[in-house]
């Protein structure tokens, strides 16, 4: 396992919060965990009220939002997570570039995560297992993406990499994060289940 750490930027815009968003990632098998930090200004950003009972909903992206993509290398296809601070989720699944095949990934039924929130300081935690859906030799391309709505309606958009002149989160070329598969050393037998 080896943990990779992350800081995303800015959309150029006016107006953005004086906020940093930095992280860490990393995949054991095919368990990925992965945090979220935010610092500085985020009385400047609006989140959405907590969820009486979190679920799976769409369009969160037009709230305050965390999403991460991951790929598979060399194919096209792709997996879009979203997670809300109001504790609701999605997970998508599309065959190529923004929403061609767009589909919800059934395979998904729970996307679990943690936040907490204090002065000057917010987190999110998750754990996920992509079991259903990557095998652990497969090797992953990942972005990760942030969607803040201010607290006057602006939204801005953070990302590893912004490499077109508007934010579009979608592009393979942005999935820069590399997950290297794990594969058993010969003559290594499976942990026993």
């Amino acid at each position: 396992m080896t943990e990779q750490p992350f800081s995303l930027t800015p959309f150029p815009a006016p107006n953005i919060p004086e906020i940093t968003i930095t992280g860490k990632v990393s995949r054991s098998s095919n368990l990925l965990t992965l945090h979220y930090s935010l610092a500085g200004e985020i009385e400047a950003v609006a989140l959405p009220q907590a969820s009486v009972t979190p679920c799976r909903k769409d369009e969160l992206w037009k709230a305050t939002c965390f999403e991460f993509f991951l790929a598979i290398q060399d194919q096209p296809g792709y997996w879009e997570f979203n997670m809300s601070p109001s504790g609701d989720w999605n997970v998508y699944h599309m065959d190529a570039y923004r929403r061609t095949g767009f589909r919800e990934e059934t395979s998904m039924q729970q996307l679990a995560f943690e936040l907490h929130k204090e002065l000057g300081a917010f987190t999110l935690h998750a754990t996920v297992d992509l079991a259903s859906m990557i095998q652990e030799a497969q090797s992953l391309e990942m972005g990760i993406t942030a969607i803040l709505q201010t607290r006057d309606g602006k939204e801005t958009y953070w990302a590893l990499t912004h490499i077109a002149p508007q934010a579009d989160f979608h592009l393979r070329k942005s999935f820069v994060l590399m997950l290297a598969g794990q594969t058993q050393r010969l003559g290594q037998s499976a942990p026993a289940g």
